[in-house]
């Protein structure tokens, strides 16, 4: 299992354009065959900190999720809504 951890800060007042953008991402990403898990959480101190937490069966399944079409078409409409971020990649020890 791979688990990939991918904070976004989103910019102010761009919070609602963000998750309106983002929504088919989750969906076609969740009903990918490899994907265990697609959530994006909001923090709870902050609300323009979020944070994606994908679970996915191997490397393999996350190599295919990076060429879905969802992921090639909304990633990239997404930059201009975002003020940083951050990606890891973690596996069970």
């Amino acid at each position: 299992m791979v688990l990939i951890t991918a904070k976004q800060i989103v910019k102010p007042g761009k919070l609602d354009d963000f998750l309106k953008t983002v929504k088919p991402l989750i969906e076609g990403s969740n009903s990918e065959e490899g994907c265990i898990e697609y959530i994006l959480y909001k923090n709870t101190k902050d609300s323009n900190v979020l944070t994606f937490v994908e679970k996915w069966k191997d490397m393999d399944a996350v190599k295919a999720h990076q060429k879905a079409p969802h992921y090639v078409e909304i990633v990239p409409k997404l930059k201009p809504f975002l003020d940083g971020g951050d990606v890891a990649f973690y596996e069970p020890v």
